[in-house]
């Protein structure tokens, strides 16, 4: 009776708890809608906590200086695709858990079959585990993109008993599991996909990586929002979280690192998506700018750091008489309320008359801009197509515009002017900054401006 008591005074193992099967929210008393994400009738009845404490174990290896560790097993292993290794930090790391995240159709088994076919032509065992297709499928793709090889295995399994079975027989050095969502464990409830599942599969996959030292790629889903599938504890256990983007109407595709352990998280790599597979871009710039013969107005040439590498891009501009008393906005790879913030900027600190046009604002190739640098060319293209007056040859404009019309200094002047001045371009008009432009090309000329008003009246 007294320990009952107590156990009653303590509050410990008296009261339930309760826990969301999609994302592992948890609770102390049931609610019909799960706090984290809002999901409905998930919340379940997990128990009574208990309180334990774990013991001391015998140590079997002892620890290490860290002077003494041989970091030569962890060097990079390059893959061959030379956008892939720039993202990862310089290729594949022994024991590393990748975990490669995208929309569907977005090329993600593509890419990874490529890589599966260029690391076992090195002479290494790969190991491809499909949960969505069948083998005979992945053979045809792989025939299709030319990524047959004689070391690359292919197993199609949905349990994660039989493919860690797989994984001890081949004993691989490369393990591809696509996906991560379709493997199901027999020793925890629940369907394939969810939190529990999940969790289990990945942890079962981490400790097969570290023990064997086997470089795993997981490929992820991800939800409606865009955000990875499953619970979050997924992209703190892998090393390296990347995401795959890119529009269905583009061949455009770009592999940004989220959160990598062995490298950085600001570069970004360029791929071209066709029929034949999949290929590195070193120079995409191309790809975003428009060929015309003639200057036309209404389009301006800006420099955008995607990562730490600079790439060209057009803006296109076209503003039309409205025939409605609220005129349309509409914009196209740009956001859409920054776009309304530039025209109203243009309006009151430049006197242009915008109110009763309608606006269209679009980017070349699909190219989505999100940097605040590409004001400045949006403000001047929309400038070009009110005056339907074309910008000069040649000049590209960077630069954030605020809502008081100054033009405010951006990061990487230097290596925007520098890839301007690769693809041709001679001309610059840029933020006026205390530290100056920086190196300028032999030339190349470069105009500073310190507001918009400023900058119109240097083009115009």
């Amino acid at each position: 009776m007294a320990t009952k008591t107590a156990a009653a005074r303590s509050g410990r193992g008296t009261t339930p708890t309760y826990r969301c099967a999609e994302c592992g929210w948890t609770t102390a008393k049931w609610v019909g809608r799960c706090g984290e994400c809002q999901a409905w009738g998930t919340v379940e009845e997990t128990g009574q906590p208990v309180a334990r404490t774990t013991a001391a174990a015998v140590v079997t290896q002892v620890a290490q200086r860290i002077a003494d560790v041989d970091a030569t097993t962890a060097a990079f292993q390059a893959t061959r695709i030379d956008e892939l290794d720039r993202v990862l930090g310089g290729g594949l790391v022994p024991g590393a858990v990748i975990l490669l995240a995208g929309e569907p159709g977005v090329g993600k088994s593509t890419l990874l079959l490529d890589v599966a076919a260029r690391v076992a032509r090195l002479g290494r065992d790969v190991l491809y585990v499909t949960g969505e297709e069948s083998a005979a499928q992945v053979k045809l793709r792989a025939e299709r993109i030319a990524a047959v090889a004689d070391t690359l295995y292919l197993s199609a399994e949905t349990d994660l008993g039989q493919a860690l079975g797989q994984v001890e027989k081949i004993r691989p050095a490369l393990l591809i599991v696509d996906s991560v969502q379709t493997l199901s464990s027999a020793a925890v409830d629940g369907s394939a996909g969810g939190v529990t599942q999940v969790r289990e599969v990945a942890a079962s996959l981490i400790n097969a990586a570290k023990s064997t030292n086997m470089t795993t790629l997981l490929v992820g889903h991800v939800t409606k929002d865009g955000s990875i599938a499953g619970p979050r504890l997924l992209e703190h256990l892998v090393d390296v979280v990347c995401q795959f983007e890119g529009e269905r109407h583009s061949r455009l595709r770009l592999l940004r690192a989220v959160k990598n352990r062995y490298g950085p998280t600001d570069e970004v790599g360029c791929f071209d998506l066709t029929d034949a597979g999949i290929e590195g871009l070193a120079d995409p710039s191309g790809l975003f700018v428009s060929r015309t013969k003639d200057p036309v107005s209404g389009t301006c040439i800006t420099v955008t750091l995607e990562g730490r590498r600079p790439l060209l891009a057009e803006v296109q501009a076209l503003l039309a008489e409205s025939a409605n008393a609220q005129p349309r906005r509409a914009t196209s790879g740009l956001d859409s309320a920054r776009v309304a913030m530039l025209l109203a900027v243009l309006q009151q600190r430049a006197s242009l008359s915008l109110s009763k046009d309608d606006s269209y604002v679009a980017t070349v190739g699909g190219v989505k801009l999100s940097e605040p640098a590409t004001d400045l060319a949006v403000a001047l293209a929309v400038a070009s197509a009110k005056t339907n007056q074309p910008l000069p040859a040649r000049l590209i404009a960077f630069g954030e515009v605020g809502l008081a019309g100054e033009v405010r200094p951006v990061p990487g002047i230097s290596r925007r002017i520098s890839e301007a001045e690769r693809l041709g371009f001679t001309h610059a008009v840029v933020p006026a900054s205390p530290d100056g432009p920086g190196p300028v090309p032999k030339g190349f000329t470069v105009r500073e401006v310190s507001t918009l008003t400023e900058a119109l009246a240097l083009i115009f």
